[in-house]
């Protein structure tokens, strides 16, 4: 059987060169600008050429990250970008906005396109879909089983590459709005400020309840060769040239033979990172969460005596190499970090020299091992890449994304998740009912009773945001029910979701398929979405600059700021709040666990504006609220009368999503 590429990640020179002697078949890498690892130093246009270059002498392919959503205003940037990217040829881009893919299969096509991981492919038929779509690649949502994984790899003829090792994201990867809604800094637009590490607090205790430990597969490898994974991917694009050595040569090991795995964890004993699971893919959901620190690094000892030229603790460890250490405060929320050059050690006892303050107690972390230095430089290329198009190509390009549209009048949407709203709401006063149910609820609904044959032509069907692959039947054989008796109306949340739909059907997308720009709405309207829903964490300025205006607009709702399959140790009906004050809940679903604020957002008093500027479409979304007559009425009124609703908040709409 053919061996599985080994895929490295490079955030800087040093790492790019340590990728290389660790034995990476390929390196994934950022451009400065449109990339998930934002805070990483990325690559300069005049770096990369020449690191392609020496990559390829090596044997060894380089894909660039171009893996975040992207603004309306920011499309000339972008075009200058893939038309650089066309000319120095790399060995793929990685992307999630379906705008850019939209862009470069139109005037790009010689660019080789992989789906990232943000594009949230946990199915099938998301790696069938993206196979049709001329995808070479997907890479799998990391809340795969490993029967799972096997099944979409034999059921598509698609590459497909899974994350073997690194840090995991509690939410599923591209599904992830709370560090936007905390500050605006968007986890989609690569500068998450990682809330899952943060303490949460019930009134009975304060914990990491969201933190997970890091993925480690090295025991698993040989079930994913032998499961015909194409790429095995390390995470790490802001870690140290010493860490991605190390792990690369633990992972070469076992991928050249199973033998090594003695080996390989004995290196990986000193990885710095923090505690290991191997999480869905090694069926290691029980011990998952931190829970007490999410910190990485390896705990040596406490600070047990401080002098004048530095520190001393004891440790079991033989620290034979430089190294790096991080302090972390014993009382206070701080922490030094610190590269050890100068220090002895006699026994267990490690004398640091080094100044500074540093605490009594401090509990001292081992952060890197200096194994070997590697380079900061790169070798000079002789020839320079061209940047930029002419800006007629690119106005012309943009406009291309935008078609006439036909007058409509305003129309409402409401969205309910249940059962006890079709009581309380007046299908005769609304324009549209999205059903957004348990598929308990989609199962025994009465679909032939005359309440719902009489309004069947205002119902649409919501599909959910993970549909796991054991799942796909049952949502093909519930579409195909519906439509049979008149309801062929559908929300998709995924765009490869159409094709669970029978022939006949009217879809549409709910906020989930992203539609940041309107390259990205003019895909989907080439896929025959009826509508497109706008995203939630949308900013002012970004919503008035659609040409597009016949989306849906959403005006009322409760963002789901996690959605996970890893379930918490808080009970539903606990509420927990942030440092900051914030509260929020938890709710499960069909296995699904969505995290929510106690406070809806709200733009009911920016409906009027929407409506001056070209908008016809809006949504209340009244999943997550407690079922109740005169909430949905209330609602409406605002609706109509272009009314701020108390309490809420406005999320991104007067703050720049970063």
């Amino acid at each position: 059987m053919k061996k599985p590429e080994l895929l490295l990640p490079v955030g800087n020179t040093e790492t790019f060169y340590a990728a290389l002697e660790g034995g990476a078949d390929a390196v994934y890498l950022g451009l400065k600008n449109f990339n998930a690892r934002g805070r990483a130093l990325n690559f300069s246009n005049r770096q990369i050429p020449a690191l392609i270059d020496l990559a390829h002498k090596k044997n060894c392919k380089v894909y660039i990250t171009l893996n975040t959503v992207i603004k309306n205003k920011e499309l000339p940037e972008l075009l200058d970008v893939l038309d650089y990217l066309q000319n120095i040829k790399p060995d793929a881009v990685i992307i999630q906005d379906w705008g850019v893919y939209h862009i470069i299969k139109k005037y790009f096509p010689t660019l080789t396109v992989h789906a990232s991981t943000q594009t949230a492919n946990h199915n099938s038929s998301g790696a069938i879909y993206s196979y049709e779509k001329e995808f070479e690649r997907v890479i799998l949502a990391r809340e795969l089983t490993l029967k799972e994984a096997e099944q979409v790899n034999k059921k598509s003829k698609i590459e497909t590459e899974v994350f073997i090792h690194g840090a995991l994201c509690y939410s599923f990867s591209g599904m992830c709005h709370f560090s936007s809604y905390l500050g605006g800094h968007g986890a989609n637009r690569g500068i998450c400020s990682q809330v899952c590490r943060r303490s949460f607090d019930t009134g009975k205790e304060n914990k990491y309840f969201y933190s997970l430990k890091d993925n480690q597969q090295i025991e698993n490898i040989h079930k994913l060769i032998d499961a015909g994974i194409n790429s095995l991917k390390i995470e790490g694009r802001l870690k140290s040239s010493d860490y991605v050595y190390k792990v690369a040569k633990a992972y070469r090991a076992v991928i050249d033979d199973k033998e090594n795995l003695p080996y390989a964890q004995e290196l990986l004993k000193t990885e710095t990172g923090r505690k290991k699971t191997s999480w869905f893919l090694g069926n290691d959901l029980s011990d998952a969460v931190t829970y007490e620190s999410p910190n990485t690094g390896l705990f040596l000892g406490k600070i047990q005596k401080i002098s004048k030229k530095g520190f001393a603790f004891d440790c079991n460890f033989d620290l034979h190499n430089d190294f790096r250490i991080r302090i972390k405060h014993p009382k206070k929320d701080e922490q030094i970090n610190l590269k050890v050059r100068d220090f002895t050690q006699t026994g267990k006892t490690v004398t640091v020299n080094a100044e500074g303050k540093f605490p009594l107690n401090g509990k001292v972390f081992l952060s890197g091992i200096i194994e070997r230095k590697f380079s900061s430089k790169l070798p000079e290329r002789k020839t320079d890449i061209r940047f930029g198009i002419p800006y007629g190509k690119k106005k012309n390009i943009i406009k291309s994304f935008y078609k006439p549209q036909k007058k409509t009048n305003f129309t409402l949407f409401v969205k309910i998740d249940n059962l006890a709203w079709m009581r309380k709401i007046r299908f005769d006063e609304i324009d549209n009912v999205i059903f957004s149910f348990k598929e308990k609820d989609l199962e025994n609904l009465d679909i032939e009773a005359g309440f719902i044959q009489k309004f069947k032509h205002k119902i649409w069907i919501e599909f959910p945001h993970f549909i796991p692959e054991g799942k796909i039947e049952f949502y093909k054989k519930t579409a195909k029910k519906y439509g049979e008796k008149g309801l062929n109306k559908f929300f998709l949340s995924h765009i490869s979701q159409k094709l669970l739909l029978p022939k006949n059907t009217i879809f549409a997308g709910n906020e989930n398929m992203y539609a940041y720009n309107d390259a990205a709405i003019d895909f989907f309207i080439s896929e025959k979405a009826k509508l497109i829903t706008y995203p939630v964490e949308n900013d002012e300025e970004n919503i008035f600059s659609y040409k597009n205006k016949n989306g849906i607009m959403p005006v009322y709702f409760y963002p789901r700021l996690f959605i996970s399959r890893m379930p918490i140790k808080i009970k539903e009906e606990e509420h927990f709040k942030d440092d900051t004050g914030n509260t929020f809940h938890k709710i499960v679903r069909d296995g699904i666990t969505y995290t929510v604020p106690d406070i809806p957002v709200s733009f009911l008093q920016y409906v009027n504006k929407f409506k001056q500027t070209g908008f016809k479409n809006f949504l209340i979304d009244l999943s997550f609220e407690k079922p109740s007559g005169n909430r949905i009425n209330t609602l409406i009124k605002r609706y109509k009368n272009s009314q701020q609703i108390q309490p809420s908040v406005n999320f991104n709409y007067k703050r720049t999503l970063k």
